[in-house]
């Protein structure tokens, strides 16, 4: 009698850790464009639960600057076990934050432009920063960064503010490594050509530059495939400059103060298989972090490929950022 019991005992334990684990449940901070219903999320959600045994949940705010903003101020009584939508250009701040914990996945399968080896970061796709153009409004766009600034003042451009975009703080970071000390000047020397600056890229992209409002908007190169594979049309184009491109990688993070630390992990080491990658390229419109082969879809083959590859060490965009901005700001006012 004892001994059945005590097997009833182990079995009921078993079950309810088993339930247990069944029902946790992940807590993925991200933005619109990731956890959108034709963004990549809805399918990567399905694809995880389908394997986890779990539930995966999306807390949705507005950028990459936001995500790193409510985490810094949760700190330790986050609710987030993974952060999903930082880049190159705000992952040193976020390690200095001291929030986040090692990954501890292989990175081995990665098809980067550079070499990756951070051991809290672990990348899930990547692109250059481009000016996408309409061509029925601008069929000669400019093809370099000089011949952007110093166009005639009616060609007006859409970008983003570099304190709430990861585009708008791509440009900022695109212009530094092109023009150096002299990024200052350019950026008022650009200014006439800005018609406005958003938020975020979506509030310029859909709203103003989809319905005509200018001929020119910072955005990807990797834009064109969306609108070539699934809108069926090449009027939208990426200029090439002569420059070269600003690099771009996202990145997602485990997050130190995660109640589901092993479940987390599992998320990120799933991040790097051909379940999630293939909804990047036409979901997420970029480039998947590992090789996907035949499946990568064709119109990628019809992208710009940029002459240099631009990018700064993360470590040097946390030093100099807030003095980069506030050149930005003073040229933006004067």
């Amino acid at each position: 009698m004892r001994l059945r019991s005590l097997f009833l005992m182990a079995v009921l334990g078993a079950t309810a850790f088993a339930q247990a684990r069944a029902n946790e449940t992940l807590t993925v901070y991200t933005h619109p464009s990731f956890a959108a219903e034709w963004g990549p999320g809805p399918a990567v959600k399905a694809a995880f639960e389908q394997q986890c045994d779990c539930t995966l949940q999306y807390v949705v705010l507005d950028s990459g600057g936001d995500i790193l903003q409510r985490l810094r101020l949760e700190g330790a009584s986050s609710q987030a076990d993974v952060v999903l939508g930082l880049d190159t250009a705000t992952m040193e701040t976020a390690r200095q934050t001291g929030l986040l914990a090692p990954h501890q996945v292989s990175l081995a399968a990665l098809e980067l432009p550079v070499a990756w080896r951070d051991e809290l970061f672990v990348p899930y796709d990547w692109g250059y920063f481009a000016f996408v153009y309409d061509t029925e409004q601008l069929p000669n766009p400019p093809t370099s960064l000089d011949e952007l600034i110093g166009a005639p003042d009616d060609l007006k451009i859409i970008i983003q503010d570099p304190r709430t975009s990861t585009p708008g703080l791509g440009l900022l970071l695109w212009m530094r490594s092109v023009y150096g000390d002299q990024a200052g000047e350019k950026w008022q020397a650009l200014k006439s050509k800005i018609l406005t600056t958003t938020k975020s890229w979506s509030d310029g992209y859909f709203s103003l530059f989809m319905n005509g409002e200018a001929p020119m908007i910072l955005s990807y190169s990797t834009s064109p495939a969306y609108h070539m594979a699934i809108d069926k049309t090449d009027r939208y184009q990426a200029a090439a400059f002569e420059e070269g491109h600003y690099l771009q990688v996202e990145v997602a993070a485990l997050v130190a103060s995660s109640r589901h630390k092993a479940l987390a992990r599992r998320f990120l080491a799933f991040m790097l298989t051909p379940e999630f990658q293939r909804e990047i390229p036409l979901k997420n419109v970029m480039y998947p972090a590992i090789d996907l082969g035949d499946e990568l879809p064709d119109v990628f083959d019809r992208l710009i490929q940029p002459s240099q590859t631009l990018y700064l060490d993360p470590a040097t965009v946390a030093e100099h950022r807030k003095a980069w901005l506030e050149e930005w700001l003073e040229a933006m006012s004067r």
